[in-house]
């Protein structure tokens, strides 16, 4: 997938003037927020949330020994384990293991790690066929190969009626509009798929060190048509993934899916360790798992390490105002939302990303609703902070800034110009007491009117609420 963040700005405002996409993500509150603030109550979700917390910093701050445990028992039980430094070359040690084995199709569940790989493209330059099975990724792909808007819904910026008319015009039939109708025919139409695939690639929402497993979590099923049913199984995902016991798994899974979909737990729940054994009626003949840095181990040890904690629930953008009205594909990457915001100029560059930290509110509550307590505002300071040292913002917004440093180191000025600032704006405001035009900071008001102060400061307001009051305390006669 290619990185388009620079251009957050101007998708951002197309977003807001698109009415169906504002009514479709009114989804993200009435079924994400509202499912997840239920099932969270049935555990002690501090409780819970410090305890993983910890579990993933003990797995990070010796993650190279949790890998090396990992690959020696995956090995150990048959499983090839490879290692990518980039995502490019991710793509192609997969593309590698596919003309190994001869393969001419391939079937893939949801991954965010393919999509940073763009392993559909690498497998389409050497004639592979590959098909996304998660029903939301296959709408996507059968859209001219739209990117994910969201990491766990795919296609939540779509609505039913939308997904109606692509499939009678993909599929030639009739058109549906009863979900179940459609979801049997998106089946029937896979269904040949995972019957006649050569290889299956999966991501891993977690490897597990002890026992060299890949753990899939999903709600459709596909994951295990994907790693049962074709010769090959790869298995793509990124080195922080990595827990170092299955009890740290058990509290993992505790919050994921409450945290994702509001679920007590997922539909499906897969453990795999290793390919087809002699006595096993089922599954692949060659195994492997691909472990991809891509700019992770650039966060380890540094003051951006707590980021890799992230479990890829989604919650932090369920809960963003900022996303909630812009959808995913305004950021222009794999990772959309908050976690987006940190991940994309962490992986992929600040310089190439300098929008997303400025695309939060810093409300704060993508940080309460963490499933591993991750700061994401304290990040996304730091984020814009090492935007000021590099130069990298706009020079008005660093010489605003500059005047703003000084001033507040100032009181006797600071006082004197915000005197001066809101008896302004009040005359700006005018008999409607509303500004319509800011000079010199037209962001805030382009699109929306602004309401004009009363033409005092706070401390005036203050001091003169207090001489009010003294005025008013009856004085005691001395007796």
């Amino acid at each position: 997938m290619q990185v388009t963040s620079m251009q957050f700005k101007a998708r951002a405002g197309q977003k807001l003037a698109d009415q169906r996409l504002q009514h479709n993500l009114k989804k993200l509150s009435t079924k994400f927020v509202s499912a997840r603030a239920e099932a969270i109550t049935a555990i002690d979700f501090e409780a819970t949330r410090a305890a993983l917390k910890e579990r993933r910093n003990r797995a990070l701050e010796n993650l190279d020994v949790w890998i090396e445990q990992f690959e020696a028992e995956a090995t150990r039980r048959g499983v090839t384990v490879l290692f990518a430094e980039t995502a490019r070359e991710a793509a192609q040690l997969v593309a590698d293991i596919a003309r190994r084995h001869e393969v001419r199709k391939v079937i893939k569940t949801k991954s965010m790690v393919s999509e940073e790989m763009q392993l559909n493209t690498v497998l389409a330059q050497m004639g592979v066929q590959s098909i996304e099975t998660d029903l939301g990724e296959y709408i996507l792909q059968i859209n001219n190969n739209e990117p994910p808007s969201h990491i766990i819904a795919p296609v939540v910026h779509k609505d039913k009626d939308e997904i109606a008319d692509l499939f009678a015009r993909t599929h030639e039939k009739p058109r549906l509009t009863d979900i179940p109708d459609m979801t049997r025919e998106a089946r029937e139409v896979l269904r040949p798929h995972f019957l006649s695939a050569d290889m299956g690639v999966t991501g891993g929402n977690f490897l597990v060190a002890e026992t060299g497993s890949v753990v899939l979590v999903t709600n459709e099923g596909n994951e295990g048509m994907c790693t049962v049913m074709p010769r090959v199984h790869v298995a793509v995902t990124g080195i922080e993934k990595i827990l170092p016991t299955l009890e740290d798994l058990a509290t993992a899974m505790r919050l994921l899916p409450r945290s994702a979909t509001g679920q007590a737990t997922s539909n499906y729940f897969s453990m795999l360790t290793g390919p087809r054994g002699a006595e096993d009626q089922d599954g692949p003949e060659h195994m492997y798992v691909v472990l991809v840095d891509g700019g992770r181990t650039g966060l380890i040890g540094g003051e951006f390490q707590e980021m890799l904690r992230c479990i890829r629930c989604g919650a932090c953008m369920n809960h963003c105002p900022v996303y909630q009205k812009v959808g995913g594909h305004a950021y222009g990457w794999v990772y959309p939302g908050p976690m987006g915001s940190v991940l994309t100029p962490s992986y992929v560059g600040i310089d190439k990303a300098l929008d997303l930290p400025q695309a939060v509110t810093l409300c704060g509550e993508c940080n309460s609703v963490c499933p591993v307590g991750i700061p994401l505002s304290d990040l996304l300071r730091k984020l814009r902070e090492k935007q000021a040292e590099r130069r990298l913002r706009p020079w008005r917004e660093r010489a605003a800034l500059l005047a703003w440093g000084w001033l507040v180191l100032h009181p006797t000025a600071y006082a004197l110009l915000t005197k001066l600032g809101v008896r302004v704006l009040e005359r700006l405001g005018g008999s409607g007491r509303m500004i319509r035009k800011l000079p010199f900071a037209r962001g805030w008001t382009d699109g929306r009117d602004m309401p004009a102060p009363v033409g005092r400061t706070f401390r005036e307001l203050y001091a003169a609420r207090h001489t009010h009051l003294d005025a008013n305390v009856p004085t005691r006669k001395p007796t």
